[in-house]
């Protein structure tokens, strides 16, 4: 299982000192967010500034680029980086794709799919010389000249993980991807009772092993040692918990522990702007099942045995900020490995 960390908050000045802090903290890898900022272009300086983390996106809109241009940025992020580069992409959903960016929002699992499928047939051109031909319903590309042409690779080519929490996107990721960006707001049962099963039919569809897969999630932790009080990470993890068990989308998972009637009692305050009251109606048991509690050096185990098969990559959901818990971060990377 590998130790990852993210950043939320990635200004452009401030990447290669962040970079070099978790290299040598000890993460294995780095992921940036597409939320204030582009999340690809970080990335270059964070290459040029570390020798061995993984460098990824979770995620980067797919919409709102061509596959074209998505392929461009992997395919020069992996050269630069050296092969260590991971494309993570999600859908984002219906009002931010056409109210926020402009985008079209029209069958998301079929254009995700022809996103996928064409970055991938647009690599192929590249690094074997063939003809590009891919054909889809959302996509039609048939023209690569040489002078568009990215040069082939000498590393492998970029990983490609789409972020999924329902049915649909859990059997494509199996199908057509290297990984899966797996939604911080889960359990271990709805991984295991849910989200496995239908990652494994995308699996068995594509004739793939379970090796051939990653499974990349973002954990609640709530530290009891360190600098920040247990009470503040506790209050940060409920307020996120329940805004996330608000939106009908995540619906899934409060379904398989019978809890629909906080989520929609959670709604209703989302709809009303009562946020300040969503965090109460949580119960110390929903707390427990979607949140790890412990020291530093404690979590780690914790995970490992709730998480054990169904995460091959983890980190916390709490954005590295370095000089802050410093000790505690290495507490963690250091029961990992």
């Amino acid at each position: 299982m590998k130790f990852d960390t993210w950043l939320l908050e990635h200004s452009l000045e401030e990447m290669p000192s962040l970079a070099r802090a978790a290299e040598a903290i000890g993460f294995d890898g780095l992921w940036t967010a597409e939320a204030g900022a582009d999340p690809f272009l970080p990335l270059t300086l964070a290459a040029e500034h570390t020798e061995q983390l993984n460098l990824g996106t979770s995620i980067a809109t797919a919409f709102p680029r061509t596959p074209t241009i998505l392929a461009h940025l992997a395919w020069d992020l992996a050269r630069y980086s050296g092969g260590r580069f991971i494309m993570g992409l999600g859908t984002q959903v219906k009002a931010h794709n056409e109210r926020r960016l402009g985008a079209p929002w029209d069958r998301p699992l079929r254009r995700m799919r022809e996103t996928v499928e064409a970055i991938r047939a647009i690599w192929h051109t590249w690094q074997e010389g063939d003809r590009l031909n891919y054909q889809g319903e959302f996509f039609n590309l048939d023209l690569m000249t040489p002078f568009f042409s990215g040069k082939p690779l000498d590393v492998p080519p970029p990983p490609i993980f789409i972020s999924a929490i329902n049915e649909g996107m859990l059997r494509l990721a199996g199908e057509v991807c290297d990984g899966a960006s797996l939604h911080p707001f889960h359990s271990a049962r709805y991984l295991r009772e849910f989200a496995w099963p239908h990652i494994e039919q995308g699996l068995q569809k594509s004739g793939r092993p379970r090796d051939a897969f990653t499974a990349l999630g973002s954990v609640f932790v709530i530290p009891t040692d360190g600098r920040k009080p247990e009470a503040e990470h506790e209050q940060f993890v409920r307020e996120q918990l329940s805004f996330y068990m608000s939106t009908p989308a995540y619906r899934v998972v409060v379904r398989l522990h019978g809890w629909e009637e906080t989520a929609k009692r959670l709604s209703q305050l989302a709809r009303d702007g009562k946020w300040g009251e969503m965090p109460a109606l949580l119960t110390d048991e929903m707390l427990d099942t979607f949140s790890v509690r412990g020291r530093w050096a404690d979590i780690p185990h914790v995970i490992r045995d709730r998480y054990d098969g169904l995460l091959d990559r983890v980190s916390y959901y709490l954005p590295f900020v370095p000089g802050e818990e410093d000790d505690g971060w290495r507490a963690s990377v250091a029961a990992f490995q």
